[in-house]
């Protein structure tokens, strides 16, 4: 479990305690609640002696999922947690604005004419899909620093050597004018497939890089041409065709094909954004200690710890030679939701509204997105429930939350504030 956050009579940061301790402070009436989730309470008595000791920030960035740590100076972990980008929904998202309005451009309609031709970019720009990334870790490094004494901050920055996957030959002047840091591809492999064999998706046993096409028959070492299978398999196929060994198993072929020819979607995503957030992170003023991947993955099996991506966070650099954590441990998950959406109508697929303008999102105090409690004494949906606020219908004053998956109506009377919406959700 991890530790809560504790802030002084000036909402100066403290030492993170137990939550046995926050739960005596909180029933003693020493201490209240200041935030719900991550948990931080603030104490209603000055301790003008108090010692606060010095954490770090340790961060694990990835595509879709980046994984942070707070780490004391022992390599003790007091606070783990996981955070989802949502990249995808926004570059979806503005997928379909340019359609819509490009088709509106040769409808025989008022015409739009394109901006883009009279826009620069700045310097260090970056799609909004990769700047989200970069400001969703910058917004949770500036938090701890409210709610925790972090006096440094430590970062994967190697990651993958794209050229160098692509083109194993490659040397001399031609890597040279590329990206230098490398990363194995076996741990690339790993990724892609799973960490589990392509042909009978066995998990947790050691795992040999495989040649879809062997060697033997004119095949590369392209990670296009690689994948992982078990000992077992490895040798069953042997030099065959991929067609042939599988023969009997069409959907497997079907899918292993399809994987191969992947982009190298999420590999791009961390290699466009590693520098943009190492500079934003420098920019903090706390000292930033840097780390590569595989000196992350040696830290972790050496230590012998799982992989998750809280734990890789915890492993990151020379000041994860010492790690001390609970592996089971469950980490705050945190979902990048956004603010909601300046869309005022939703439009079909020809770009003509489907539906009527949107109406306030806000009821009695509560909008979408906030965290309330909700006590219903009676009806199909009796009980109590906590969750974040989906929709609002300002006319009959009802607002739905998720109940097993599908949205539920309730009175708003019956809701409590637990919590504003920020931006995101939690687990």
């Amino acid at each position: 479990m991890n530790q809560v956050f504790v802030l002084d009579t000036r909402c100066k940061p403290l030492t993170p305690c137990h939550p046995a301790r926050a739960r005596a402070l909180l029933k003693n009436g020493k201490a209240a609640v200041f935030r719900r989730i991550p948990f931080t309470i603030v104490l209603k008595t000055a301790i003008p002696d108090a010692v606060v000791k010095p954490l770090t920030v340790k961060i694990d960035p990835g595509s879709k999922i980046t994984g942070l740590a707070l780490a004391e100076g022992n390599g003790r972990i007091v606070f783990g947690a996981e955070l989802e980008h949502r990249g995808t929904a926004i570059k979806a998202r503005l997928d379909s604005r340019r359609t819509s309005r490009r088709l509106r451009r040769h409808r025989k309609t008022r015409y739009r004419a394109a901006r883009f031709n009279n826009r620069m970019r700045t310097e260090g720009w970056l799609p909004p899909s990769l700047q989200h990334r970069v400001e969703t870790t910058m917004t949770w490094v500036n938090r701890f620093r409210q709610w925790a004494n972090i006096e440094g901050i430590a970062v994967e920055r190697v990651k993958f050597d794209m050229q160098l996957m692509q083109n194993p030959e490659i040397s001399g002047v031609e890597y040279q004018q590329g990206t230098l840091q490398g990363y194995s591809v076996r741990e690339y492999l790993l990724e892609k497939w799973g960490r589990k064999c392509a042909y009978c998706a066995t998990e947790n046993v050691p795992l040999q890089v495989e040649h879809v096409k062997a060697r033997a028959n004119g095949g590369s070492n392209n990670v296009s041409n690689l994948t992982l299978a078990c000992e077992p398999c490895n040798s069953k196929k042997g030099t065959k065709d991929i067609a042939v060994f599988l023969q009997k198993k069409p959907d497997v072929l079907k899918r292993i094909m399809a994987q191969i020819k992947k982009p190298l979607t999420d590999a791009a995503a961390v290699n466009t954004t590693r520098n943009k957030l190492f500079t934003e992170l420098l920019k903090t003023g706390l000292p930033v200690e840097t780390g590569t991947g595989a000196q992350t993955k040696f830290n972790r099996t050496r230590l012998n710890y799982p992989k998750a991506h809280w734990i890789d966070a915890a492993c990151v650099g020379d000041s994860a030679t010492t790690v001390t954590l609970n592996p089971e441990l469950k980490p705050l998950l945190i979902k990048a939701t956004g603010h909601g959406t300046r869309q005022m109508v939703s439009m079909d697929k020809y770009g003509f509204p489907r539906t009527q303008a949107k109406s306030g999102k806000m009821v009695n105090g509560i909008q979408t997105g906030d965290l309330v409690k909700i006590i219903q004494p009676k009806g199909k949906y009796v009980g109590r429930y906590v969750a974040r606020v989906s929709s609002i219908k300002t006319v009959n004053q009802y607002l739905s939350i998720p109940v097993n998956g599908v949205p539920v109506g309730f009175p708003s009377k019956l809701a409590t504030l637990i919590q504003k919406a920020d931006g995101y959700a939690y687990a």
